[in-house]
């Protein structure tokens, strides 16, 4: 094994135009003829429609679709799809507006901006840009903290189903999250090392096959249930008002399902992110568009597919996983599978999301902080013939950010609903808000056209949604509190 040393921004990629100093004109040549780096003096971006699309499927689809079934069940044959398909049209069309903002003035020829923060201060001035940059951060520590509680409940799911096949039905098996959740933490503090999103093609291409898996898993045991004649009563109005719903827990539980819906669609916070992967030509924003419409018409599909097909399987006792619906018993084998994948599949989307916030705070360092050796420093080691790069500030950081997230989702298991406030809070402003004004900012539109008129209605409706389902997350929080233990948490 031999180490040696070379300087940290040729891998992370902070040319000297990234921290604000110069700007490379040309694009240089390698040895073989080969372009290493693009005009703007960072490595050449080697993406592809594919793999930004890998991307956007691992950001989209979550384990949170399997909560799609309780979400159509709340609102009904007619609501539920509606809802689905308003959101997957509004998810891409808006996205296809931000991909016009990675460059501007102009959205082909114009200069890059490599983060969603950069593309809003481009276009709409610095206050805008300062609450848009704490909206997406703390929406994306949010998403790490909540991946960690999803991946834990997989794993705890998998134990018990083990348990449970070992000792008989009626056996205590109660298991911690806690164990779960600090492997987990441990396996993600090695692969954040992992220096930036441009290298996570390939874990971002088995996570979207994990979450087809699992997916796909889930309707076909919903299938079968059917088929077998063994279903629960639909309607066209979703779960009716009785003995154990009154009428204000169907309004707040459909502005829960709303809220749910509308995160199940939220990538928009990384997709300016994603468009600084893909190479050039073609134009990024035809490339990422392209991307766009595959991913959102992917998901929709599976969306579709298991919410729809889990209500009819279920009716209006559909929970809120539709795999935990089936038990821990039969067939066993088959549920453990796919809780496997959902574990890979978050293991990949906790670095798609993490890996946004390391490029943000990792770029300020090195600009704030750029002669010193801890910081820009790289360590190269050649080990069984393969050269790997250690950097030892990546090293601490990335690692304290890691327990930080492990530490916060051990103290608060029940953070999905926070997670699902942070949603609604954030789907509005980041996925409608600021790309349709970017839009009208970047085209320069005139108050009061026909158009200007269309997409301010769209961004406002979009906003009583959301306040909508801002409320009905605090009341679901609001009733996890009273229960709450910290680190305490059992299944």
């Amino acid at each position: 094994m031999t180490i040696t040393g070379e300087n940290f921004d040729t891998e992370m990629g902070n040319k000297p135009d990234l921290v604000g100093e110069m700007r490379l004109k040309n694009i240089h040549k390698g040895e073989d003829g080969n372009e290493e780096f693009d005009e703007d003096g960072k490595p050449r971006r080697t993406g592809t429609v594919w793999t930004a699309s890998a991307h956007i499927i691992t950001a989209i689809i979550g384990s949170g679709v399997l909560s799609l079934a309780w979400c159509v069940a709340q609102l009904g044959w007619i609501a539920g799809p509606l809802a689905l398909f308003t959101f997957s049209f509004i998810t891409f069309y808006t996205s296809t507006l931000l991909a016009d903002c990675y460059r501007s003035p102009d959205p082909v020829n114009g200069k890059r901006n490599y983060t969603y923060m950069e593309a809003v201060k481009a276009n709409l001035g610095g206050a805008k840009y300062m609450i848009c940059g704490v909206t997406q951060y703390i929406n994306l520590v949010g998403i790490s903290i909540g991946l960690t509680v999803t991946a834990s409940i997989s794993m705890v799911a998998i134990q018990k189903s083990i348990c449970y096949h070992k000792e008989g039905h009626e056996a205590s098996c109660a298991v911690s999250n806690n164990p779960p959740m600090i492997s987990f933490g441990i396996f993600e503090i090695v692969l954040s090392q992992i220096p930036n999103i441009h290298k996570l093609s390939w874990l971002s291409t088995v996570a979207a096959i994990m979450s087809f898996s699992y997916t796909l898993i889930g309707v076909a045991l919903s299938l079968q249930r059917i088929i077998s004649g063994n279903t629960g009563n639909t309607s066209l109005g979703g779960i009716e008002v009785g003995p154990d719903v009154s009428e204000v827990q169907k309004v707040w539980r459909s502005f829960s399902a709303l809220g749910d819906i509308a995160f199940a669609y939220s990538f928009s916070l990384i997709l300016i992110e994603v468009q600084d992967t893909l190479r050039s030509p073609p134009a990024e924003n035809r490339e990422m568009k392209k991307a766009t419409m595959i991913g959102v018409t992917t998901t929709t599909l599976f969306y579709v597919m298991c919410g729809c097909v889990g209500y009819a399987a279920f009716g209006s006792n559909a929970p809120g996983n539709l795999l935990t619906g089936f038990g821990f018993y039969k067939p066993f084998w088959l549920i453990d599978f796919a809780n496997v994948c959902i574990v890979v599949h978050i293991v990949g989307a906790y670095q798609v999301f993490s890996q946004t916030v390391f490029a943000a705070f990792e770029a300020w360092v090195i600009k704030k902080w750029q002669t010193s050796k801890f910081i820009t420093r790289e360590y190269v080691m050649n080990i069984a013939g393969k050269r790997f790069k250690i950097n030892c500030f990546r090293l601490v950081w990335r690692s304290i950010f890691v327990m930080f997230t492990t530490v916060l989702a051990m103290a608060m298991p029940f953070f999905n609903d926070v997670l699902a406030l942070l949603g609604a809070m954030g789907y509005w402003p980041l996925t409608v808000y600021f790309p349709i004004e970017m839009y009208i900012a970047q085209k320069k539109m005139k108050r009061f056209t026909f158009r200007w008129v269309a997409l301010e209605l769209l961004n406002f409706g979009c906003l009583v949604v959301a306040v909508a389902a801002a409320c009905g997350s605090i009341q679901g929080l609001t009733k996890a509190l009273q229960v709450y233990k910290p680190f305490t948490s059992k299944q």
